[in-house]
């Protein structure tokens, strides 16, 4: 409001290089406060001057021009354009290429504001030649510049299979996947994310990751004491069992299931969102593959996770798994209904605080379907006749319709556990396909029984 900015201006070209430098970094705090001084730093008309004397600047003042840029950058795309316009681009590249690995870094970090942006600010980094150098980066012995890079490559490749495969091309995979075993956990994350965002976009992405022989060493990180380590690494790992079965099959056989499903066991809140979203992607894919799942005992912690999680989003990926894994076939919706998930499921799905975002419902009524339809084992469908909402009941009662039939065991356990009794008194639309399942179930019963 007293107008520093444009007192400011004029101390970027004085003679003394460290009121120059000193000048930048009021510039830089300034704009990184909030997006209407960066404005206003962009109006000012000060960007050009900052960067036009760059290469012939000392370090000190590299860095600090860089963390200008990135100051403004980071609060819109619209303010990462205008540093686009003003040929920022070219003269942070140049940095890339500096002896001083503090200045490397700094042009890092501001290209990676720069590009994660959208897809147009990506391209723009690209073509300004910033990806070779960042993979030199990630080369270099400082750990500091190895994260900033790997992060910015993280940035560039997650909008687009054309923008990640420039990343791969310049050779980043193998530098990567090398630094998954890296102590430090800071980095370990972003090498974790970039992999991620690489393999996420095609089958041939996430082949060329797996190629890099990740596993088994990424399943470590699933144990790491660090919780973005471990939602990186299940990050991944999810990224790639989603695209085939081979993929998947591959997981399953590194041990990668058993990893992910200790994982959930031991964490919380949304580190366990993509080890839930991994389980079921996996079983999604094919009947052999969601068994190796049950069997690897994935199904316990899945519903643990609709117990105890608060989070709507967490639930419902949780039922959504469950639900990929229940759908296959009789025996997959028996071990799923053994381990008390129906009225779990049912709960969740009837709880007035429940989210009432749609898709979130939607999930919990699709799982319960997609089990209940293949579900034969009366002992867990029985129960959910007393709870149950119309719009589920017909499919429990669809079940017991296809089976009473031919089980005449079931038929008498029917009558004994009352049952049938709760069949007539369920209220259906004549003609409706409830009231078919309803008179199938009669139909099996002697008239006497039925009125009784």
């Amino acid at each position: 409001n007293s107008g520093v900015v444009c007192l400011l201006r004029p101390l970027l070209m004085d003679v003394i290089p460290s009121i120059r430098q000193t000048s930048a970094l009021a510039l830089g705090r300034l704009g990184d406060y909030d997006v209407k001084l960066a404005e206003a730093i962009v109006k000012a008309g000060i960007l050009p001057q900052l960067i036009c004397s760059l290469p012939e600047e000392n370090r000190y003042y590299k860095k600090t021009a860089a963390f200008v840029l990135r100051a403004i950058a980071k609060h819109s795309p619209q303010l990462a354009q205008a540093i686009v316009q003003c040929g920022a681009l070219e003269m942070l590249v140049i940095c890339l290429e500096d002896f001083d690995p503090g200045v490397k870094e700094s042009a890092s970090w501001a290209l990676g504001y720069i590009a994660r942006h959208n897809p147009e600010l990506s391209q723009a980094v690209v073509d300004a030649g910033a990806v070779p150098l960042l993979v030199l980066c990630i080369q270099e012995p400082e750990i500091a510049l190895k994260r900033i890079a790997a992060s910015t490559l993280s940035d560039i490749s997650k909008h687009s299979p054309e923008l990640a495969q420039t990343v791969v091309d310049a050779g980043a995979i193998a530098h990567l996947a090398q630094m998954i075993s890296n102590p430090d956990a800071k980095l370990k994350r972003q090498v974790l994310s970039a992999l991620s965002q690489i393999a996420k976009h095609s089958v041939d992405l996430a082949e060329l990751v797996v190629e890099a022989e990740i596993f088994p060493v990424v399943l470590t990180c699933l144990t790491d004491s660090d919780e973005y380590v471990k939602k990186n690494g299940a990050t991944l790992i999810r990224e790639i069992a989603k695209h085939t079965p081979e993929l998947s099959q591959f997981i399953v056989n590194s041990g990668g299931v058993a990893a992910v499903i200790d994982c959930i066991g031991s964490c919380r809140g949304t580190v366990r969102l993509p080890g839930i979203m991994t389980l079921g992607y996996v079983a999604a894919h094919s009947e052999n593959l969601s068994m190796a799942v049950i069997v690897s005992k994935g199904i316990p912690p899945l519903c643990v996770c609709l117990i105890e999680e608060h989070e709507d989003h967490i639930k419902a990926a949780a039922a959504w798994a469950l639900g990929q894994i229940g759908r296959h076939s009789a025996e997959h919706a028996r071990h799923v209904a053994v381990a008390n998930v129906l009225p779990t499921l049912l709960d969740v799905f009837m709880d007035t605080h429940s989210s009432e975002d749609l898709k979130v419902k939607a999930s919990r009524f699709k799982a319960l379907k997609n089990i209940l339809q293949k579900c034969t084992h009366f002992p867990a469908l029985e129960p959910l006749l007393h709870d149950a909402p119309p719009s589920i009941m017909k499919y429990i009662i669809g079940q017991f319709s296809k089976v009473l039939p031919h089980d005449s065991k079931a038929r008498r356990l029917f009558v004994t556990t009352g049952g049938l009794k709760k069949v007539q008194e369920i209220k259906a639309e004549p003609g409706s396909l409830l009231q078919e399942y309803i008179n199938t179930i009669n139909n099996c019963y002697p008239e006497e029984i039925v009125r009784y």
